[in-house]
């Protein structure tokens, strides 16, 4: 497995704070605004695409309405994916994992991906991303970290890519953290801002792993994290933590 170089800031969902997050145009902000490298999401369509979504329902980043899981690529491609965030971003659409990646080769920016299956198929999820991933990644590309909250996918990941360097994402970090992080072959942990204490940071990386922190959208914030020892912020607002 490659160990990857990640940089300080990273887009969040692109950059949401500025645009309609898991879009192409949200990437492009993100670029923009001096980023290079990005956090997405991806979960499957009803008919196995792997599509840019965060939500497992619809309803808050398009006009489409039900489960994300059970929409097919047909559906979720005449879905409005910006207008919620704002009119001048109305027609922008749900992009596919190939799309995002053909736009990150075409700027030179790397990648966070997130895994975010849908209930009940967190392996397929895995597997599926898995395939695809390691057939769209070009060796032009920086080496991407994959992360999810669900060890399921992370493996089921690995079984088609493992070559591809994998972090573990909590919230607040359990008890057991270490046991999940081994099991999936983690080389990096992906902690919430709103539970990390610096003796979390400190016991990561006891066992020399890097820790990296979502999501940070203020400069007081990163500074304290950063000074913790802290190696990446993931943010909405990534010019505010640069």
């Amino acid at each position: 497995m490659v160990v990857t170089e990640v940089p300080r800031v990273i887009g969040h969902r692109g950059a949401a704070g500025h645009a309609p997050e898991n879009t192409l145009v949200s990437i492009q902000k993100a670029f923009e605004l001096g980023v290079r490298w990005v956090e997405v999401d991806v979960k499957l369509s009803s008919d196995g695409v792997p599509v840019l979504m965060h939500d497992d329902r619809l309803e808050r980043t398009t006009n489409g309405t039900g489960p994300a899981g059970e929409a097919s690529l047909a559906d979720l491609e005449r879905l409005d994916a910006g207008r919620w965030f704002g009119a001048e971003f109305a027609g922008e659409h749900v992009p596919t994992l190939a799309e995002v990646v053909g736009l990150l080769a075409e700027l030179g920016m790397g990648l966070n991906l997130e895994l975010k299956p849908s209930p009940r198929r967190e392996v397929e999820t895995g597997r599926v991303v898995g395939s695809v991933f390691r057939e769209l990644w070009g060796p032009g590309l920086q080496p991407p970290v994959i992360s999810s909250f669900v060890p399921a996918s992370l493996t089921a990941f690995a079984d088609e890519a493992p070559e591809f360097e994998r972090a573990m994402l909590f919230g607040k970090l359990p008890s057991d953290w270490l046991a999940q992080v081994q099991a999936v072959g983690a080389r990096a942990v992906h902690c919430g801002v709103k539970h990390i204490k610096r003796h979390d940071v400190a016991e990561i990386h006891a066992q020399d792993l890097p820790v990296r922190c979502y999501t940070v959208n203020d400069s007081d914030t990163a500074a304290r994290l950063f000074h913790w020892g802290i190696k990446a912020v993931f943010s909405d607002y990534p010019e505010r933590v640069r």
